[in-house]
């Protein structure tokens, strides 16, 4: 009994276009013609295209398969002993990128669970999730940022309106010093440092002095954030990093 193409495709649960190609490369030949031309297959020709299969499916490469069944000097023990080792590694990788995943997806469902309505109604065009992929490759490893993530997870919008409406009051009260020429090493400057410290680790994480200080310059450092506080009042982000500096200085003298 001999089988065509397309039956042989059938029972294989494979194109006919993947038996052409195995016949293009000598890797299974059909054992009978037609007179028209077309392959038929037979009894032996399904047991070889099984082993083909096999090999396949634990991602031998076809020069490979050809020469486990070919070869009379081939070592199939051999070659899969192999196999498992790459089987093995690959199953680790992906175990890695599934432990990765679970990783990215646990850090999403900590972040502002906001609707994007209720985002633009709290922050307006200055959605903080909108730096969340830069924040993650910068500060992910941290503590703090981990920090900041559980408890971001737990405010409401309530919470992220009083939330914004402090930063807001703050922001008010820091340009009417800055326009006022008040020194950033002076009292009302210091003191709206240190609220400016005090609100990060009323909402977000912990920040200690040494903390505050490193934050300050990255307000000057990273154009983002300098043009973030510098939309204030301009020279406004060089002030308050002399005020933190200040205020940093003044308190840990005090302690």
């Amino acid at each position: 009994m001999s089988y065509s193409v397309g039956e042989v495709a059938g029972f294989a649960g494979i194109t006919v276009r993947t038996l052409h190609h195995y016949d293009e490369i000598g890797l299974l030949t059909p054992g009978e013609r037609t007179y028209a031309g077309h392959r038929r297959y037979s009894d032996t020709d399904l047991d070889r295209l099984q082993q083909i299969l096999f090999y396949r499916e634990l991602g031998f490469p076809l020069d490979e398969v050809a020469a486990l069944l070919d070869d009379p000097g081939a070592d199939p023990r051999a070659h899969l002993r192999r196999r498992r080792e790459l089987l093995a590694a690959r199953i680790e990788k992906l175990q890695q990128m599934a432990a990765a995943v679970e990783h990215a997806l646990e850090a999403r469902t900590m972040g502002i669970d906001l609707t994007p309505e209720e985002r633009f109604e709290v922050f307006g065009d200055k959605d903080p999730e909108r730096y969340r992929e830069e924040a993650e490759q910068r500060w992910g490893g941290t503590a703090e940022y981990a920090e900041s993530q559980r408890r971001a997870s737990r405010y409401t919008k309530e919470d992220w309106k009083r939330l914004q409406a402090e930063v807001d009051d703050w922001s008010e009260r820091y340009v009417a010093l800055l326009a006022a020429g008040e020194p950033p090493a002076g009292e009302a400057a210091t003191d709206l440092a240190e609220e400016h410290r005090q609100h990060i680790s009323k909402w977000f994480y912990e920040c200690p002095y040494a903390m505050h200080r490193c934050l300050a310059e990255m307000y000057v450092s990273d154009e983002r954030f300098k043009a973030y506080y510098d939309a204030m009042r301009p020279g406004l982000a060089e002030h308050l990093r002399d005020a933190i500096l200040a205020n940093a200085d003044r308190r840990t003298a005090d302690a």
